[in-house]
């Protein structure tokens, strides 16, 4: 029969560092939701490729915008037609006219460098959709707040908006507004290529804000209820307070997965208007007017290859980049 072990004093008052031997004594540091996001973010290899490639787009279009609008260091306007075959208006030499000086060929018919104009119609791809999904996003969580947030008949009367704005024909609409301004030279400051984008910054975005403004909704339905908005309410918050500094934080995470997801809609629907000839004008070089032009040449098929990649790549890259922020910032997520 064995004895049944003692505790002596000097295991009873045997230092913490004991206990530890073997183990880091780095202190245990806390991670904020931020940074919890960004680890799950890194983890996944597809989004971050795709984060990567959306960057090199944004660093592409801000250095065409200077190049070609601030600086005019680049025309892709200019024509090369000792590079065109008079007789059948294609390009000469092999695949398109591809070469050291052209890479990706030129245009039939002009002999215009196609890689000059891709690079150079990507700002303005770019930057219709930026500012036309900033004023979706603004007007839709505008909108989606108030609505969520004070129900009754605010949220009826916001609801059925959102119903005839999601209703209306907006391509029809588009087209038509464009036919309407088409002989206009100038609204206030803004003149010719100008003019057009401002115009289909205003078409895409102020009419694709219900999207948005649905899901800020639902969303804002759910966190009036919670805890920390009755605790507002009981310190005596008001209204605005509370929407500003209380729901609108906690909106930011599904906020920015949709907006990440409707550039590269809204890319598309710029694409699709210049394809219709109701987008920006020709020679200004735009990726969807590319297209359009191309239609012509169907027996050229790098003339359709090239612009209709980038749009693929652009919005490929987006929606990857979109699908994993959204699972970072999603808390149910492991």
């Amino acid at each position: 029969m064995t004895t049944p072990l003692e505790v002596t004093d000097a295991t009873a008052t045997a230092p913490p560092e004991a206990s530890l031997a073997g183990m880091s004594g780095k202190a245990i540091q806390g991670r904020s939701l931020g940074q919890i996001a960004w680890l799950r973010l890194k983890r996944d290899k597809v989004a971050m490729i795709g984060g990567g490639v959306v960057i090199v787009l944004l660093v592409i279009a801000v250095s065409a915008f200077l190049l070609v609008k601030v600086f005019g260091a680049l025309d892709p306007t200019k024509f090369n037609a000792d590079l065109i075959d008079t007789s059948t208006l294609l390009p000469k030499g092999t695949f398109g006219g591809m070469s050291w000086d052209h890479p990706l060929g030129v245009e039939p018919l002009n002999g215009r460098d196609i890689l000059t104009r891709i690079y150079a119609g990507s700002w303005i791809s770019l930057l219709i959709a930026f500012l036309a999904t900033l004023l979706s996003v603004t007007i839709g969580t505008a909108m989606g707040v108030v609505s969520g947030y004070f129900g009754g008949w605010v949220d009826a009367v916001i609801s059925r908006l959102m119903d005839i704005f999601l209703a209306f024909p907006l391509l029809v609409f588009a087209i038509a507004l464009v036919g309407v301004i088409a002989g206009v030279d100038q609204i206030w400051i803004f003149t010719g290529d100008n003019l057009r984008i401002v115009v289909l910054i205003f078409v895409i975005g102020f009419f694709n804000w219900p999207y948005i403004g649905r899901i800020v909704r639902g969303q804002t339905l759910s966190l009036r209820e919670r805890e920390f908005v009755d605790a507002a309410r009981s310190l005596g918050a008001r209204g605005p307070y509370i929407l500003f500094r209380e729901l609108l934080p906690n909106l930011v995470a599904p906020i920015l997965v949709y907006s990440t997801l409707l550039i590269p809609t809204n890319i598309l629907f710029e694409a699709a208007l210049s394809f219709l000839g109701v987008g920006i004008r020709p020679p200004t070089p735009t990726w969807g007017g590319m297209l359009s032009e191309a239609v012509r040449f169907y027996t050229v098929p790098h003339f359709v290859l090239w612009p209709g990649l980038a749009i693929f790549i652009t919005v490929l890259a987006f929606n990857l980049f979109g699908d994993g922020l959204r699972d970072a910032l999603d808390p149910r997520s492991r």
